[in-house]
């Protein structure tokens, strides 16, 4: 508790004390290093803000079902995370409070990525103001490429017909020790391919829209590949949880991830010779994803000033160079990106390089049925039990009576 002086009419000085309001902030769980981080930055705003207690709370499963049904039951956190993802769904429940108010005169929302801060807006506020971000790009084993006398592809095509090039089957028993390319069979990660040629994820009323033939062109060259044994394997093949997994124990010459493999690789497999290069370009055009994460503010918080202060610190100059100094995370703030120069660093510049092009991921209302849907079914193709056009169709089909029941 704080204590100060004050003098009565009298002049008996007399001791007042203050007792500090806390404020409840959740997320999910994370690494080691990114709570440390987040723990260190969260001490720096007490010592400037004495009369404000923060006390955070990892949820570690089922991170938004139990934020949504906090929120339902009145007793949501004061400010938590909220990924782009789940954001239009939030904001249309008027569960979140605009953030206008808070916002201190010199904390210049112009110095954010647009794209990113765009994704928190909706109905003329701002509902979230961005903590940080990642695209993706493409990881490439450096020891596999100079021996298979190859250069990072600039292109899909070039991409496709490098993987059989850099499959190894050493024992020539016709399961290879390292395949070419890696690939995870998600919309989350090719959602930028799909608008390549002119295709929807979803279309202008929040419905499934990724069952039309442009859709079907972008991605049929992926599934060819893989049904072919043209070096195309996904990580459920060689027996790992993840590309960056797949990646690490050198069973993919090459994956396209984002800037959390990174420290996992470099930390986990410390031997491993890799670098990064931007995503190559689609049907001539350069491509990515971004997934970005705000910090929001509960509408019903009791104390929306002191919450107010806690978002502006995190996300402001200070706290977010504090935040993302180590280059864990990637700093949506492009002042803070230029002082930390990852423009400039070897393995981080291509991820901050798509930022300006990357396609957000961010699917509308009803993102988890529109999600599930197309990963079911196209994963379905990808094995070659149906053809693509008819998986794409019945994902449409699925998602769209989900989200008509839902509404």
């Amino acid at each position: 508790m704080l204590a100060c002086q004050a003098v009565s009419p009298d002049r008996a000085d007399h001791t007042v004390t203050i007792k500090p309001v806390t404020i409840k902030l959740s997320g999910w769980s994370a690494s080691p290093i990114e709570q440390r981080l987040l723990q260190q930055v969260i001490q720096q705003f007490e010592q400037t803000h004495p009369t404000i207690h923060v006390k955070f709370e990892a949820i570690a499963d089922q991170y938004m079902d139990v934020m949504k049904t906090r929120l339902i039951g009145d007793a949501a956190p004061d400010v938590f995370y909220l990924e782009a993802f789940e954001a239009p769904f939030l904001m249309a429940q008027g569960v979140l409070e605009p953030l206008e108010e808070y916002i201190p005169a010199d904390f210049d929302l112009a110095d954010f990525e647009p794209n990113l801060l765009n994704l928190f807006q909706a109905n003329g506020h701002l509902y979230g103001i961005p903590k940080d971000y990642s695209t993706l790009a493409l990881f490439y084993n450096t020891k596999a490429f100079a021996e298979a006398n190859l250069e990072p592809p600039q292109t899909w095509d070039a991409l496709l017909n490098a993987a059989p090039q850099l499959t190894i089957d050493r024992n020539q028993d016709g399961k290879p020790d390292q395949y070419g390319f890696g690939i995870l069979p998600e919309l989350p990660r090719l959602g930028y391919l799909m608008t390549a040629f002119g295709g929807q994820i979803v279309d202008q009323q929040g419905n499934a829209a990724y069952g039309s033939e442009a859709v079907a062109r972008a991605l049929q060259p992926i599934v060819a590949a893989y049904q072919n044994d043209r070096g195309v394997v996904q990580p459920a093949d060689v027996g790992t949880q993840s590309g960056s997994e797949m990646f690490g124990q050198s069973k993919a010459a090459m994956v396209i991830e984002g800037n959390w493999a990174i420290p996992f690789l470099q930390d986990t497999f410390p031997e491993l010779e890799f670098s990064t290069a931007e995503v190559p370009t689609f049907n001539q055009q350069p491509g990515t994803m971004v997934y970005t994460v705000a910090y929001v503010m509960n509408r019903k918080s009791q104390h929306k000033q002191e919450a107010g202060e806690l978002i502006a610190y995190l996300t402001g100059r200070s706290g977010m160079t504090n935040w993302t100094s180590t280059g864990f995370a990637l700093p949506t703030r492009r002042s803070v990106a230029q002082q930390l120069q990852f423009n400039r660093d070897p393995l981080r510049s291509p991820l901050v390089a798509g930022v300006k092009y990357a396609t957000p991921w961010q699917i509308g209302s009803y993102p988890t049925a529109v999600m599930n849907a197309f990963n079911n079914q196209f994963l379905s193709a990808i094995l070659g039990q149906q053809p693509l056009q008819q998986a794409l169709d019945r994902a449409e089909q699925e998602a769209n009576r989900q989200i008509q029941a839902a509404r």
